[in-house]
């Protein structure tokens, strides 16, 4: 095998395949400083404990309309999650925050998706945090266009996951180490169905591989489980402060019986923000001429959602 030296390397490099390069739009690396627009030169160091450890934090974050949507409670759950694993970042948040913005206005899209990785940073390849001596970030921006209406209008199916929900002590975290949640996402294609959904030993619903998930039960009450082995979702947060407007929230236990007379089951989603499931376990949802299609709850939570988020978010 031939042994290359810097400009051999790099020119073999900056032509190798790049699979989903159209859809990287700009990023940030805070070791360089500015922000790159060619997808060729989206690159991590292995040795940074993200990639061979899972020892890192990250965060989903949808724009639409030139507005960055719950930016500021997406920092707060990266600062709460720092904190957690003990990653002191590179920068302050507010700067963090500023180049988010910075990155999203360097896309040249209206509409796109950010993702943000706070790392234990590169130094060796071992597991002690002590290797690396500062933090890694990274900042991307993606294409990302609003999703279409039939999706809307067609809703989701679900199904009760074989993937038990994740530890406390873990699921509270956005951390990288998501392979429950791939497991789940093999799942549901293996079975052909959209989301796979988490049940704990008490038969007490968890969350959606990348998506909280509620309901609307018989009495007509919004019920979602604790925040306690779930990630607290930006857009459910939300959800539930929109909701209070016009019918009883209530935070507890919900359980598969409560899921088959539910009026509704809602997934809800950083970009598509909330989506009526139509089929949980293979039953229609809901009764009546509502049963197995999006319910009106999902339609007004969703439009409700946009409007906060577009009135409320970052503008670039």
């Amino acid at each position: 095998m031939l042994t290359m030296n810097f400009e051999a390397y790099l020119k073999a490099l900056l032509s190798a395949p790049r699979p989903g390069a159209d859809a990287y739009l700009a990023f940030y690396d805070h070791r360089v400083g500015g922000i790159c627009t060619d997808p060729r030169l989206l690159l991590v160091p292995l040795d940074d404990h993200i990639c061979h450890r899972g020892d890192g934090l990250f965060e989903s974050i949808c724009y639409r309309e030139r507005t960055i949507f719950a930016l500021d409670r997406h920092m707060a759950r990266m600062c709460d999650g720092a904190a957690a694993l003990n990653i002191t970042p590179p920068c302050s948040f507010d700067e963090i925050r500023s180049r988010v913005i910075d990155v999203a206005g360097a896309s040249g899209q209206d509409h796109g998706a950010i993702r943000v990785f706070l790392s234990r940073g590169p130094g060796g390849f071992g597991i002690s945090p002590a290797e690396c001596p500062v933090a890694g970030l990274y900042i991307v921006a993606l294409a990302d266009t609003p999703p279409d209406e039939a999706l809307y209008e067609k809703g989701v199916t679900a199904f009760t996951s074989r993937i038990p929900p994740k530890q406390e002590y873990l699921a509270r975290i956005k951390n990288t180490n998501y392979l429950p949640n791939v497991f789940m996402a093999a799942e549901a294609a293996e079975k052909g169905m959209d989301v796979a959904v988490t049940f704990d030993e008490n038969d007490c619903l968890g969350e959606a591989a990348i998506a909280n998930i509620a309901i609307i039960d018989a009495g007509g009450c919004f019920r979602t489980p604790e925040i306690v082995r779930i990630l607290p979702g930006t857009t459910l947060l939300a959800a539930l402060e929109i909701a209070s407007e016009r019918m009883p929230v209530v935070q507890g236990p919900v359980t598969h019986a409560d899921i088959k007379s539910a009026r509704e089951v809602l997934l809800f989603t950083s970009s598509k923000l909330c989506l009526g499931v139509t089929h949980f376990d293979g039953r229609p949802v809901g009764t009546g001429d509502c049963a197995g299609h999006p319910g009106p709850m999902a339609h007004w939570l969703r439009d409700r959602l946009l409007a906060r988020m577009l009135e409320t978010g970052a503008r670039f």
